[in-house]
């Protein structure tokens, strides 16, 4: 009967590291049903392990304001990941942070639509100023 309970022991051990592993990461991304770069975006974070529907709407202004995005700090498209918003092109690097370090913030914004961000064409030629989305004025989340 030991031998047994042990066997059960030693089955159930790789079940519970199964369920400790991290979550899922989803994204539900809203559009402007015209929008290719956005698109492109969706591509990206599938490409970086996250599972993404896309939705197409003609509400994104409305929708962003609603999720505390004032207007001069909206992207161009707007994602639901994993319990934080996402406005944007946002590198994948940054998203991962808010992810793993879980602020007490509502989301991350890379206003407008910059050349060479994840999603768009053209060339960097700046560095991308990520903002973080709270309740007060936007603060600086990541340079990259």
């Amino acid at each position: 009967m030991l031998r047994l309970i042990a066997l059960l022991g030693l089955l159930l051990v790789p079940l519970g590291q199964v369920e400790a592993a991290d979550p899922v990461k989803t994204a539900t991304l809203y559009k402007n049903p015209q929008c290719g770069c956005c698109e492109g975006y969706a591509d990206y974070l599938r490409q970086n392990g996250y599972a993404v529907t896309v939705k197409p709407t003609h509400d994104l202004a409305t929708m962003s304001r609603e999720a505390g995005i004032a207007e001069e700090f909206q992207g161009c498209h707007l994602s639901f990941i994993n319990g934080y918003v996402v406005s944007g092109h946002v590198p994948v690097a940054a998203v991962n942070r808010l992810l793993a370090e879980r602020p007490a913030i509502k989301g991350v914004t890379l206003p407008g639509m910059p050349m060479g961000s994840p999603g768009m064409n053209g060339q960097k030629i700046a560095p991308f100023i990520i903002y973080e989305i709270g309740d007060g004025t936007p603060k600086v989340y990541a340079v990259e």
